[in-house]
C-alpha cells in the first residue's frame, strides 16, 4: 500500500492555480484571523493531500467537487468558488451547467436548481466583470420566479 502524500507547498500551489493568488489571500487571511491554523489545515489536507493523488485530472476533480457540493446543499459560497475554479482551469460554462442538469435525477431537482442558480450568479458576475467566456450559455436574469 502506498503511503499518503501530504505536501503543504504543493497544496498552496494547487489552490493558487485553481483559485488565483488574490482569492487565496482574500479568503484565507480572514478565516485564519477567525480560526487560526484552520485554513492551513484545509489547504494542506485537501489541496496538498487529496488533490495530490494520481488517477484524476484537475477537470475531473472539479466535476466531482461540483457534484458533491451540489448534492450536499447549503454550501453555496464553496460551490461558487469551485464554479470559478472550474472555469479558471478551462471548463466551459455549458459543461458546468450540464453537470447541474445531470445531477437532477440523482440529488433531486431542488438541489440541481440551487446549483444552477449559483452557476448563473457566477456567470453574471463574470459577464459584468468582462471575464465571461465568449461562447457561454445565455444567463437568465435573477427574478426569483420559478424554482
Amino acid at each position: 500500500m502506498e503511503k499518503a502524500k501530504i505536501d503543504r507547498a504543493a497544496g498552496y500551489r494547487v489552490l493558487g492555480e485553481l483559485a488565483g493568488d488574490a482569492t487565496v489571500e482574500g479568503t484565507l487571511a480572514p478565516l485564519d484571523a477567525l480560526a487560526p491554523g484552520f485554513p492551513d489545515w484545509i489547504v494542506t489536507a485537501v489541496f496538498g493531500g487529496t488533490y495530490q493523488r494520481e488517477g484524476l485530472a484537475p477537470r475531473d476533480r472539479q466535476i466531482a467537487t461540483l457534484a458533491a457540493l451540489t448534492a450536499f446543499g447549503g454550501v453555496e459560497p464553496q460551490l461558487e468558488d469551485h464554479i470559478r475554479n472550474s472555469l479558471r482551469i478551462g471548463m466551459e460554462s455549458a459543461e458546468i451547467v450540464e453537470v447541474m442538469v445531470h445531477l437532477a435525477p440523482y440529488v433531486g431537482v431542488p438541489k440541481a436548481l440551487a446549483g444552477l442558480r449559483v452557476v448563473a450568479g457566477v456567470l453574471r458576475d463574470n459577464e459584468a466583470a468582462g471575464t465571461a467566456p465568449p461562447h457561454g450559455p445565455e444567463v437568465p436574469a435573477e427574478d426569483g420566479a420559478g424554482a
